[in-house]
């Protein structure tokens, strides 16, 4: 028990210090990507994935947040399977980790690189997959809820607590086999096969684009930009100008509101933003004091 204890508080640690001490853009070199292991590092302790709740499958109601099908990512079209029922595919797996940590995912949900989720390119958003390491036989049940990898060589991306689970973390990549699951079919209707794909519910604040989210992706693998703090997004600036007037009396970090014109829609999107964001930032306190102060959940975005 004591020893259980241990490892949940260095887990609570190593939460607050990747948080911290990940915020500054990394510095730039001729080899920066998203797979060199130098930038896209995990926590330098090893983590017990073995305390990290396992995914378990369940049936899914599915809206059309992260499954915009066709959608296109540096000038290639991707189409989302319209079921992962009898999915099986052998090829490469990569992670990602710390980069993203606290970003968007293409579902609009925030990456978690300490629990058990994954981007693929076609299965529809959610879904769930067995990942099983060709090399060691170990798997893992992971929750799909990001779109990626768009490189030709791999076929599935794991958070950095999957890849631990499954030893490959400190290796980058590894041969593994993906198998979709879903269990509830056993026993419900044939005409219950496919999950009914609904219009999202998300509203201003909330509203996510799938080619913008990897549009970001993009620039974090390419080391572009810096990091900022999203609190908000309307179509009405009035309300992110009040937004705003709330964000200033809690910090004196630089907050402001970014306008940009909404490819799908030609509206006005207005932002809320704080940063730019560095080391000396203590990020997880400040989300802390935003959330207790009723302003929503931030999430980190990359300009």
């Amino acid at each position: 028990m004591a020893e259980q204890n241990k490892y949940k508080l260095i887990l609570i640690s190593f939460l607050a210090v990747t948080l911290t001490a990940c915020v500054s853009a990394p510095p730039t070199t001729s080899n920066a990507g998203r797979y060199d292991m130098e930038y896209d590092s995990p926590i330098l302790e090893p983590i017990d994935v073995d305390s990290i709740p396992e995914v378990i499958p369940q049936p899914v109601t599915r809206t059309l947040a992260g499954n915009k099908s066709p959608y296109e990512v540096n000038g290639l079209s991707y189409t989302v399977m319209d079921s992962e029922v009898g999915y099986q595919e052998s090829g490469r797996a990569s992670w990602y980790g710390r980069k993203f940590h606290g970003h968007l995912t293409s579902n609009g949900e925030i990456y978690d690189m300490f629990s058990f989720t994954a981007a693929h390119k076609s299965l529809p958003i959610p879904s769930f997959v067995k990942v099983t390491n060709l090399d060691n036989g170990k798997s893992v049940v992971v929750r799909v809820n990001d779109r990626g990898p768009f490189h030709d060589n791999r076929i599935i991306d794991l958070s950095y607590a999957a890849a631990a689970k499954l030893d490959y973390a400190d290796i980058g990549t590894a041969r593994v086999h993906v198998e979709a699951l879903t269990p509830w079919l056993d026993v419900a209707p044939e005409s219950e096969e496919m999950p009914m794909v609904l219009a999202s519910n998300n509203t201003d604040d909330s509203s996510v684009d799938q080619e913008e989210i990897a549009a970001e992706r993009q620039r974090i693998e390419d080391n572009a930009g810096q990091d900022y703090l999203q609190l908000g997004a309307f179509s009405n600036l009035q309300s992110a100008e009040n937004l705003l007037n709330n964000v200033r009396t809690l910090t004196e970090i630089p907050a402001f509101i970014r306008s940009d014109v909404n490819q799908g829609t030609n509206n006005v999107l207005h932002r809320v933003r704080l940063g730019p964001l560095n080391e000396t930032i203590q990020l997880d306190s400040l989300i802390q004091s935003f959330i207790e102060a009723g302003l929503g959940t931030p999430f980190r975005v990359r300009q």
